[in-house]
């Protein structure tokens, strides 16, 4: 790709880059989200370092990318809704997002991006991992691919809202999770989605959400759903990026997955993310 406004460097071989050259403080003009949304599709994950985002700032940023969402069990700032709180204080055990993940696949339309802003990071450990599913999907055999082309898995939230809110890890109770099950009911995607720009084909199966295979029981589901699992997490699909403060991240919630590594015991990591709206996969 050439880009007229931004420097874009790789920062491995499966996906990722850090973009240089624009500050997204300010609205973007057109050039500069062209360049930056060719680079999204591109390298599926971006990171910007050395941004200054208030909460209207982030909101705007995500709005240039389409309608934002609220997380529904996450806690968000008092004023302003679309921004999720993740933080994890000193005395914290656990965090949000420990484990291979694409956010929110149990809603029927998940989103179609996440924007996460660096405020406070420890001085060593707290990385994520990104995953290019694209890659993952292309790495199975012809033989698994006709097993489980055309096949949807099911995707519920309580797989790991219930057992978050047991340990007092969400803003909502246990009761206020098992009531929005009329909301929100498990849904059926695509074990293999096709990204709705590019017209790619990517696995869109995760631990977290993913239940079972429909019409095949969670019990005989289990080992396939690891074996997919397994290969999402292979070193060659996958990028590591260690975050400094006042760094952006924009992620292609439909072709990637994240892990946010929980590593830093005793210290304190605190993040802003907005959420941007996405459609049914197919």
């Amino acid at each position: 790709m050439t880009y007229r406004q931004t420097t874009v460097r790789p920062i491995a071989g499966a996906l990722g880059a850090e973009i240089s050259g624009v500050d997204l403080s300010a609205p973007l003009d057109d050039a500069s989200f062209a360049d930056i949304h060719a680079a999204y599709l591109e390298h599926l994950v971006l990171f910007f370092p050395d941004q200054r985002l208030d909460p209207e700032a982030l909101i705007a940023l995500g709005r240039r990318f389409g309608e934002l969402e609220a997380h529904p069990f996450l806690p968000n700032l008092k004023d302003h809704p679309e921004v999720v709180l993740l933080q994890k204080k000193e005395t914290a055990e656990t965090n949000v997002g420990n484990g291979w993940h694409s956010d929110m696949s149990f809603l029927e339309t998940p989103p179609a991006g996440s924007v996460l802003y660096a405020l406070d990071v420890p001085p060593y450990g707290g990385d994520t991992l990104f995953a290019n599913m694209y890659l993952v999907h292309d790495s199975l055999s012809d033989g698994l691919k006709q097993m489980l082309g055309g096949r949807s898995a099911i995707h519920d939230y309580t797989r790991v809202f219930l057992e978050a809110a047991r340990r007092g890890r969400t803003s909502a109770s246990m009761e206020d999770i098992e009531a929005a099950r009329d909301e929100m009911p498990p849904v059926e995607h695509p074990v293999f989605r096709t990204h709705p720009e590019t017209g790619r084909k990517l696995l869109y199966v995760n631990p977290f959400f993913t239940s079972h295979l429909k019409d095949i029981s969670p019990d005989e589901s289990r080992p396939i759903l690891e074996y997919l699992y397994q290969q999402t997490a292979k070193p060659e699909s996958t990028c590591r990026y260690r975050w400094r403060e006042h760094t952006v991240a924009l992620w292609d919630n439909r072709c990637t997955q994240h892990y946010a590594v929980n590593d830093y015991h005793g210290h304190r990591r605190t993040m802003h993310r907005i959420t941007i709206r996405g459609d049914r996969p197919f």
